[in-house]
């Protein structure tokens, strides 16, 4: 039998016994909706944590995550360091799940929402009392096989996690790694579980119109809506444990322009960006050898050498034959291209290095004559001053798209990324910060910029037949000597 007072018994009798002005105090507390002067011993005290002891050795834990609800599952299977704190572990189902971080969370060691939960800065600013979540570490919540630990996110959609113990590890990971996993994170404010389920079976059915949830009133609208590409069956264990990767590290301090584009790109819900950014070869050097600088700007100091003072170009506006024969030949391009390489129009390599070199204002035209400009006359045959001049003009544009082009190109290319993956995640991250193209919203929008250009010239696309592959550490330290300026 409960030792707690009947209420209903309580307040028949206080009606009884109470005066007129009682009673009509009584029906303002209730009208008021505050009866906490008159009731609040009778509130029920919130249950705090249970802690245990902090292990003398740190041990590991290989969990599983999932996302309560969903049918089929949305998990992953990680292996985590028992030491990480609450605030850590947040990180880590955040960016394991594909989640924005753009809500609140709480943990708690039941399933029950009225349960023992730790406390975030927010319910302290709140002035809620209990155990705040910084102070408390996952081993001290988790211990054998199948015990488990609540997470939820977004008290709106009230996206539930669990988080079982699936093994102790007795030698720790050195850092979070994701295993395994299926299915993709549901889109962030998408109104829950039932919404999200209506989502799922909406693009399962290759988003036809008959399934299109009733919130929408377009196939058009709810494409527009959804992250550009998502589909609930799409998992990528390499992208997941990429972004891990960079959990606790920092980006550098960047260009205010790329600081923006990544602010933009985390509102539109992509941590692409700042993951990449925070990337231990983003931290890498900013500045290369004289015989680094000489083989990257070998192109346009062929081209400078060749057109000396100036030339006049023919009528066409091309540069003279004997000029193209010498830029081919002393820049490699006749070892691989087919013809005589002796016309700009019909030699595109020429032609490209001609482009990259005027738009990183190294020549001009004036009255049908090509010539070096003042800066490249200052650099002269100088490897490093012309280096350094190149990294001041980055990036080349001046309308927003070409200059945001820019900026993500050089952010990929400073993170050591392989010249094959060039496209596709400067493409993904365009996406990210709100560019779609104009008549058809679905595709994403091209990585073209003359700033990618240029470094694909400096990268030896002329050199290396029209391609280029792999990592160039000059190339790379060259992009992250552009983003640091301030």
């Amino acid at each position: 039998m409960s030792d707690q007072p009947d209420i209903r018994q309580l307040a028949e009798q206080f009606v009884k016994d109470a005066s007129p002005e009682q009673r009509q105090q009584l029906l303002q507390a209730v009208l008021g909706g505050d009866l906490s002067s008159l009731l609040g011993g009778f509130e029920e005290e919130q249950p705090r944590p249970t802690l245990l002891p902090t292990p003398a050795q740190v041990r590991g834990f290989r969990l599983r995550l999932e996302l309560r609800g969903t049918k089929p599952a949305v998990w992953r299977r990680l292996e985590v360091p028992g030491n990480l704190t609450l605030p850590q572990v947040h990180d880590v189902i955040q960016t394991a799940m594909g989640w924005l971080d753009g809500h609140l969370h709480r943990f708690t060691q039941t399933a029950d929402p009225r349960g023992a939960y730790f406390l975030t800065e927010f319910d302290v600013e709140e002035g809620d009392e209990g155990v705040l979540e910084d102070e408390v570490r996952l081993d001290q919540l988790l211990a054998a096989t199948g015990d488990r630990l609540w997470y939820e996110y977004d008290f709106g959609d009230g996206w539930e996690h669990v988080l079982t113990v699936e093994e102790v590890l007795d030698a720790p990971p050195p850092r979070p790694v994701c295993l395994a996993g299926k299915r993709a994170c549901p889109p962030e404010d998408c109104g829950g579980v039932p919404a999200y389920q209506e989502l799922a079976a909406w693009a399962r059915n290759d988003y036809s119109r008959d399934d299109l949830p009733e919130i929408f009133d377009s196939v058009r609208e709810a494409r527009d809506w959804l992250p550009l590409g998502w589909h609930p069956d799409d998992f990528d264990l390499a992208d997941v444990n990429d972004a891990l990767s960079s959990i606790g590290g920092q980006p550098p301090a960047v260009n205010a322009e790329l600081t923006e584009l990544v602010s933009k790109s985390a509102s539109h819900g992509d941590r692409r960006l700042r993951t990449i950014l925070a990337k231990q070869e983003s931290h890498g050097p900013t500045e290369v050898s004289h015989a680094e600088a000489a083989r990257i700007t070998e192109g346009f100091r062929v081209l400078l050498d060749a057109i000396g003072d100036g030339v006049t170009l023919t009528s066409a506006g091309y540069l003279p034959p004997p000029v193209v024969e010498q830029v081919a030949r002393e820049s490699g391009i006749t070892s691989w291209w087919i013809g005589k390489a002796n016309r700009e129009d019909l030699t595109p390599p020429v032609s490209a290095i001609r482009e990259a070199a005027r738009s990183v204002g190294l020549i001009s035209v004036r009255k049908g004559r090509l010539a070096p400009t003042a800066a490249a006359k200052r650099c002269g045959q100088d490897p490093i001053a012309l280096w350094q001049h190149i990294v001041s003009r980055l990036p080349l544009g001046t309308k927003p798209v070409h200059r945001q082009a820019g900026w993500l190109a050089l952010a990929v290319v400073g993170s050591g990324a392989p010249a094959e993956e060039w496209d596709s995640q400067i493409s993904d991250l365009m996406a990210a910060v709100g560019w779609r193209v104009a008549d058809n919203p679905g595709v994403r929008p091209p990585a073209d910029s003359e700033t990618l250009d240029l470094l694909e010239q400096l990268a030896g696309k002329v050199r290396e037949g029209w391609q280029v592959f792999g990592v160039d550490e000059a190339v790379a330290a060259t992009a992250r000597a552009a983003t640091r300026r301030t």
